[in-house]
């Protein structure tokens, strides 16, 4: 059996990937913090690893002692990151210095894997042409205009640059799917007969269904190894949606006749997400709205270029929008009805 270390197996994508694994057939190990949830790893052929990330001695520790046979991991998926937080200095903590501690504590250790996938983010490049919306792609030169993205951007180049791990890089669009809870804020107010929109200007979004964002994870890690590595790929469903688009069709699956669409202009946007941002601090706890999530939330053109993937290891995904928010009303729905 392959044997792959799941870094980070703890948040909402963390659980497909571990099934997923364990489905095509690998020796799955997921590393968690002590306070993570196993709620979605209670499948007892996983081996769980507690590590602390902020302690290189500890992860050195643990890792070296689960080591799998004489040639360790051969495959490790890194999904540990932070999507918001309270400053840069956080987003710099947990997205860059957390995955240099653990490629670093990997080498050390004489347990550097075959393959090592490094999940990034669309945020990396910033603004996309909002003129003639040509879509972003994997040439573009990175000029992230959030403190994630930056976080981001800079654990990418400690990679590429710094390290000697074989990487391959994944900078997904936005991901949905059971379990998320950005996009469930957005089904529960058109749940409520509202669409939140933000600026008057054209906007195209994309999407990936989480399973397909994780069937891509292990297309990657079976291909050819010369013919991924030290590469970066975008991550979307092929076509873009507008807002109305993505509000009729989760409203179809909710049944609601009637959603009232509400477009805050941006000016109101930013000062919105200064305020929450500021109590947020004060608070000691991150918002969900902030200026980076401002500044994501005005990007007009997310439409993206996923040829790359296309040609190197067959990336196709099976869910369009409308099949993945059926799944995804359907476990809302599921959990609703619980409550």
């Amino acid at each position: 059996m392959k044997k792959l270390l799941i870094v980070g197996a703890g948040g909402f994508i963390g659980g497909f990937i571990a099934r997923e694994g364990l489905n095509r057939g690998y020796d799955v190990w997921v590393t968690v913090r002590n306070t993570t949830s196993l709620r979605h790893l209670d499948d007892p052929r996983i081996h769980i690893l507690t590590l602390d990330y902020d302690d290189p001695a500890q992860m050195s520790e643990v890792l070296d002692k689960e080591i799998p046979g004489p040639t360790g991991w051969e495959y490790v998926i890194y999904n540990l990151g932070a999507t918001k937080a309270l400053d840069f200095p956080e987003f710099n903590r947990v997205n860059f210095q957390y995955l240099r501690s653990l490629g670093e504590v990997l080498k050390n250790i004489g347990c550097e894997p075959r393959l090592f996938l490094f999940m990034s983010s669309l945020s990396v490049l910033g603004p996309g042409d909002e003129v003639s919306y040509s879509p972003l792609d994997s040439t573009m030169l990175p000029q992230p205009n959030t403190r994630y993205g930056v976080s981001k951007l800079k654990a990418e180049q400690w990679l590429e640059f710094q390290s000697s791990l074989p990487w391959v890089i994944f900078r997904p669009t936005g991901v949905y799917g059971p379990h998320d809870k950005d996009y469930m804020m957005m089904i529960q107010a058109i749940d409520s007969h509202v669409d939140f929109g933000v600026g008057y200007k054209k906007q195209l979004l994309t999407f990936i269904y989480v399973e397909d964002l994780v069937a891509a994870m292990y297309d990657c890690l079976s291909a050819p190894t010369a013919q991924v590595v030290k590469k970066k790929y975008i991550l979307s469903e092929k076509r873009a949606y507008t807002q109305k688009e993505f509000r009729d069709i989760v409203a179809a699956e909710l049944n609601k006749k009637v959603v009232l669409p509400v477009v805050l202009p941006l000016w109101a946007t930013y000062g919105a997400s200064y305020v929450a941002e500021k109590i947020g601090r004060l608070r000691l706890k991150p918002s969900t709205l902030n200026r980076d999530k401002y500044n994501i939330m005005k990007q007009r053109n997310w439409n993206v270029d996923i040829t790359d993937a296309e040609r190197d290891f067959g990336f196709a995904p099976r869910h369009s929008l409308r099949d993945g928010i059926a799944k995804t009303v359907a476990a809302y729905l599921a959990e609703k009805e619980k409550k």
